[in-house]
């Protein structure tokens, strides 16, 4: 498990991890491998211009300088700098930046020069993403040590360009959050010998409504890709002949037996295309079975708390959580993990808020960050991520790992599909199965 979840700290926890070392030591580490980045990076770079902070991470930043003037660049102004040091403000910067401070942040990212950031972009918060104020765009970030929560969590995510990690001689600590690696894969259930098609994996897809077909067809294939044994499908009547001609492999089912399907599943994906006035239904899903649930898209809206015991996975994109929470979808946007916590608490299950840099929540657990990719910004793709969560939870493993390998295995699909211009959610759907088999 290990291997499969790496540290991301916030500022007090590489407070705790520098405790007892030597200051000057670590700045002269930490300056020192800027400078190299910085050269190994842009080798045809002549000249750099530095923006430094009174902290460490502006001591930092003035080692690195001196390093670079050692190496032959010259220092000068910012609108003359093949690139450009942001040592204004470290780890430990919380809140707007002044107006002093902010005009700097954005004479940098007004300067022509590749810019690069001395741990973390200014401006962000290095504990939760979170930009309140002006944050640098930077070109290349070096940090120390390890990946902090801001680098990974949006909106902080799109502000560090490269990401680079350097060793200054601390020990690891143990932290809250955690960087899903693909090594979670490797924690999916495979089929055995013995398995029959229930065993390995049923899963049960309601949704289907007329003109959202599509919907629960990509959930149902994403099952079976997904290693699942038995797929069934429940769906309104009238949709049943367009489903019939798409899915071959799945069993299919009219919504009003959809309690004579419950009792072959392993694990429920409700949703899908399934139409916001079946509320009743959903409610009645959750309270009523015992088996482990995904809920997406039309079974979120309008959703109370359950009492269940059975694993419980939502998985909202920013308006949905929005909405569910009582907010803009903006304002989740700008604060992810203060949004993923409210879930958590409000309906005490695990919460999947979709979107780059996927996360992840569970009662009495610390957030995932399961990473992203631009092209699963396409419709039908959260269908896909339904299916392969649900087909995860009919296979036994624990809501929050089954939602982060899905996560991870939704991006790989989409990261080694034959193009990422123009991908679709059923090009998803022939990528999944090598994933997991490699």
């Amino acid at each position: 498990m290990l291997s499969a979840l790496e540290p991301l700290y916030t500022a007090a926890e590489m407070r705790a991890a520098e405790e007892g070392h030597d200051v000057e030591q670590l700045m002269e580490r930490a300056g020192r491998a800027v400078a190299e980045e910085t050269l190994q990076h842009y080798p045809e770079a002549r000249s750099f211009a530095g923006v430094f902070g009174g902290g460490a991470n502006g001591g930092d930043g003035r080692i690195a300088a001196e390093l670079l003037r050692a190496n032959g660049l010259e220092e000068v102004s910012l609108h003359d700098a093949d690139v450009v040091i942001d040592a204004l403000f470290g780890t430990g910067f919380t809140g707007e930046p002044r107006p002093e401070a902010a005009e700097k942040i954005r004479a940098i990212n007004d300067a022509p020069g590749a810019v690069v950031a001395v741990d973390i972009p200014s401006g962000v918060d290095a504990s939760t993403g979170e930009i309140p104020g002006d944050g640098v765009l930077a070109d290349l970030t070096v940090t120390f040590h390890a990946r902090k929560v801001g680098h990974e969590v949006a909106p902080g995510r799109f502000h560090r360009g490269e990401l680079v990690v350097a060793d200054i001689g601390l020990e690891p600590l143990e932290t809250e959050h955690a960087l899903v690696t693909p090594e979670i894969l490797d924690l999916v259930p495979r089929r055995s010998p013995g398995d029959t098609k229930y065993t390995a994996g049923s899963v049960l897809v309601v949704g289907g409504s007329p003109g959202m077909t599509g919907a629960v067809c990509l959930t149902a294939e994403a099952a079976f890709r997904a290693d699942a044994g038995y797929v069934a499908v429940a769906a309104p009547a009238e949709s049943l002949p367009v489903i019939e001609a798409r899915l071959l492999e799945a069993v299919k089912r009219p919504l009003d037996k959809v309690w004579d399907a419950v009792e072959r599943a392993g694990a429920l994906a409700v949703g899908p295309g399934l139409g916001r006035e079946r509320g009743a239904l959903v409610r009645r899903l959750l309270d009523e079975t015992r088996l482990p649930a995904v809920v997406d898209a039309d079974a979120l809206w309008g959703l109370e708390p359950a009492e269940r015991e059975a694993p419980t996975v939502l998985t909202p994109h920013s308006g949905e959580l929005g909405r569910l929470l009582g907010e803009e979808a903006a304002w989740v946007d700008a604060h992810r993990l203060k949004a993923l916590r409210r879930a958590v608490e409000r309906f005490e299950c695990t919460v999947l808020l979709k979107g780059e840099g996927t996360l992840v929540g569970a009662p009495g657990r610390g957030p995932l960050v399961c990473g992203g990719f631009p092209s699963l910004a396409t419709a039908g793709t959260g269908d896909v991520l339904t299916g392969v969560i649900g087909a995860f939870l009919a296979k036994g493993m624990e809501a929050p790992f089954a939602a982060a390998a899905a996560s991870v295995a939704h991006t790989q699909a989409a990261v080694t599909a034959p193009h990422k211009s123009g991908l679709v959610a059923s090009d998803l759907l022939l990528t999944l199965p090598r994933v997991l088999d490699a």
